[in-house]
């Protein structure tokens, strides 16, 4: 019988049991209660699965304990924490607002397009992770990878419930309910998308060993500080941060005749008989 590495799968499970916590705490949330409080704290443990979700692969890859059971164990856990939690807790919050019923067809609708886009991009992530990559591509990500799809949503909903939207937006509970469908739809197809995305280790500069301590330093304590207080804003500058600055980044590199911004073949696409 081959062996696993314990550590790795330790750290899956534990995202998993986040995801697994967001939507048990969910439904047994009162409706009367703050939605904030309650996206807020699922915004949490999603951010701290995310950072799991890293950690177990880096983890498995340092000690050379990668297994096919670690893989698949770690989509499925993505599929609960990042696909399914995150639209059920802001249809939660969206909801016992008096619209229609058809009209919460077209939300629910949304949110399915969302979970299902996400679990077709983990598909996809599974038929290529063995696949050799050119060194060119390595650290780049085909569509958007599903915990910055959670992020996105999240990090909306969060912003349209906080006391500062209702203070200076005011917007109406059926405006905030659109922006929301547009979003889970958007991120959806971004996710499914050839459109190549950077991941974090692509980020490197030549800094001297004490510059690097010192700039780490500084943004760490702006950072915590930021999500200590300003939690809603830190979480959404950041997720909506990343999206933007990688779509810019490939329309630059498009522009410039980069051919690789885009993947040639995707192996979801099949020819119907």
């Amino acid at each position: 019988m081959k062996r696993l590495s314990l550590l790795p799968n330790v750290i899956t499970a534990f995202s998993l049991s986040c995801g697994l916590f967001v939507i048990f705490r969910t439904i047994f949330f009162e409706g009367g209660s703050s939605a904030f409080l309650l996206l807020q704290s699922a915004a949490f443990l999603v951010l701290i699965a995310a950072f799991a979700d890293v950690a177990d692969g880096a983890i498995a890859r340092l000690i050379k304990a990668e297994s096919d059971f670690g893989g698949e164990f770690d989509s499925l856990s993505d599929s609960v924490t990042f696909g399914v939690a995150p639209p059920l807790v802001i249809l939660h919050c969206l909801k016992d607002v008096g619209f229609s019923h058809f009209f919460d067809l077209i939300l629910i609708m949304a949110a399915m397009i969302f979970t299902l886009c996400g679990i077709l991009r983990l598909v996809r992530y599974n038929l290529t992770r063995k696949l050799k990559k050119p060194a060119g591509l390595k650290g780049y990500f085909t569509g958007l990878p599903i915990p910055a799809g959670a992020s996105l949503v999240l990090s909306s909903a969060l912003m349209l419930v906080s006391p500062w939207s209702e203070e200076y937006l005011a917007l109406k509970p059926i405006t905030k309910s659109i922006i929301m469908m547009a979003i889970f739809v958007m991120t959806g197809y971004f996710m499914i998308s050839r459109l190549r995305f950077a991941s974090l280790s692509r980020l490197y500069f030549r800094l001297s060993t004490f510059y690097v301590v010192l700039v780490v330093g500084v943004l760490a304590v702006f950072i915590l500080y930021g999500i200590l207080n300003y939690f809603a804003w830190v979480f959404f500058i950041l997720s909506w941060g990343y999206f933007v600055l990688s779509c810019l980044r490939s329309l630059y590199r498009w522009l410039k005749g980069d051919s690789n911004v885009i993947a040639e073949e995707d192996p979801m696409e099949i020819d119907i008989e």
